[in-house]
């Protein structure tokens, strides 16, 4: 279970970011010259990389346009796909070698030169919504994530929610224990300081209310400090434990989450969006560390 020294590993909040996505199609039409049969004839060509005419190709309509789509980006999205699956086995990037994290800042730096939204701030609304963190190369996070390290505890989500209508944004972190899941947040306000650049000012911290699972899953063995400990001879106790401990939890859920004002006028932070799609963000902090987050429900979330 979380406790309140975690509240100030919150304080790395990635920010604004818009979200457009793929250009709008790109096509030309010229209309043909009156013939002598009584209908509109209309040539149609495809632009293409060259800036060539394509054959053209006659097609009967009555009033309409023909519409030629521009294919949507193949590199960027090979790019984020790779991004992604470099992801794979860090932990967020607690557990990154030193070469996946060169490749990682090299696709970066590529995906930041094809960035589709150069001012994010532009457009408020398209950051509404949840975003869970991918990677980050934030240290102040690590601690953090090592409790995830401790026997029957996993840290299951790290996410951002933004309201760009009320101008808050929440960080949020998930822990799942024994019997338990439960989680700690920071409530802020933000300022649009620039076309990439917002400034965010901590309000507020809260320790959700524990939320009762619906049993305790217990394992053959856990590792811990590199040693396998055999937990089967213990599982009659644990289940006792378990009973009791489910008594207590059902009596806790039913209060309020604790909120703790934050008046420290040294809580404050910003942060520069360097790349933004509907599905992705990449966002550097005053630090210089990285945060790369996938939007709920994007398919790179299951990539």
């Amino acid at each position: 279970m979380a406790s309140l020294s975690h509240l100030n590993k919150l304080v790395w909040v990635p920010m604004l970011n818009t979200s457009p996505s793929i250009s709008p199609p790109c096509a030309v039409v010229m209309w043909a010259k009156p013939v002598e049969k009584p209908r509109l004839v209309g040539r149609v060509r495809a632009v293409t990389n060259d800036d060539e005419w394509g054959p053209e190709k006659e097609e009967a309509y009555g009033g309409g346009v023909a519409v030629e789509e521009k294919p949507a980006d193949t590199e960027t999205e090979k790019l984020k796909k790779a991004l992604v699956d470099s992801f794979y086995a860090t932990d967020r990037g607690l557990k990154a070698t030193s070469e996946t994290r060169a490749e990682i800042v090299e696709l970066i730096t590529q995906l930041e030169a094809k960035n589709p939204n150069p001012a994010p701030t532009d457009a408020l609304t398209l950051l509404n919504g949840k975003w869970i963190l991918a990677y980050t190369s934030f240290a102040g996070l690590f601690p953090l994530l090592s409790s995830g390290a401790l026997p029957l505890v996993k840290v299951e989500e790290i996410s951002q929610t933004i309201d760009s209508l009320n101008f808050t944004v929440q960080n949020s972190v998930q822990f799942a224990g024994p019997l338990t899941t439960t989680s700690i947040s920071t409530n802020a306000k933000f300022d649009v300081r620039s076309p990439k650049r917002v400034q965010i000012k901590f309000e507020e911290g809260i320790i959700g209310t524990p939320q009762l699972t619906d049993s305790l899953e217990i394992p053959e063995n856990v590792e811990f400090l590199g040693q396998k400990i055999d937990l089967t001879p213990f599982k009659g106790i644990l289940t006792s434990v378990q009973d009791t401990a489910s008594s207590v939890v059902k009596t806790i859920s039913s209060r309020p989450p604790l909120k703790i004002p934050i008046s420290n006028s040294n809580a404050q932070s910003w942060l520069l969006t360097t790349y933004l799609d509907e599905e992705l963000r990449i966002s550097r902090g005053d630090g210089g560390s990285v945060f790369v987050l996938i939007k709920e429900g994007s398919s790179l979330l299951t990539s």
